[in-house]
């Protein structure tokens, strides 16, 4: 199980806050953050500690498994963002 962040998301930063393993991205002043529609749970290292989903003043972050039928799609959304950024890391570290 991980969380998922849906569409209702307004960047508020208390779920980064409150996140002991550093899974929320991006992070204000990170370059992305401005254009980023919506912040984002990466899958790969959230723990399901439940900190962020109590923290979040908008009720956007769900467990993957209780995201509401009209915010399905965030879940492809969320790894989407992390896969896109795993892959422009790759790049750049490959030309240098």
């Amino acid at each position: 199980m991980t969380y998922v962040i849906a569409g209702s998301c307004i960047k508020d930063d208390s779920c980064i806050e409150v996140c002991p393993v550093d899974c929320i991205h991006p992070k204000v002043g990170a370059p992305d953050f401005e254009t980023a529609e919506q912040l984002y749970i990466d899958p790969a290292v959230c723990i399901d500690c439940d900190a962020c989903v109590e923290a979040c003043p908008v009720d956007a972050i769900f467990a993957d498994f209780e995201v509401p039928e009209k915010f399905a799609y965030m879940l492809d959304v969320n790894a989407e963002f992390f896969s896109e950024k795993s892959t422009a890391e790759r790049t750049a570290a490959a030309a240098s």
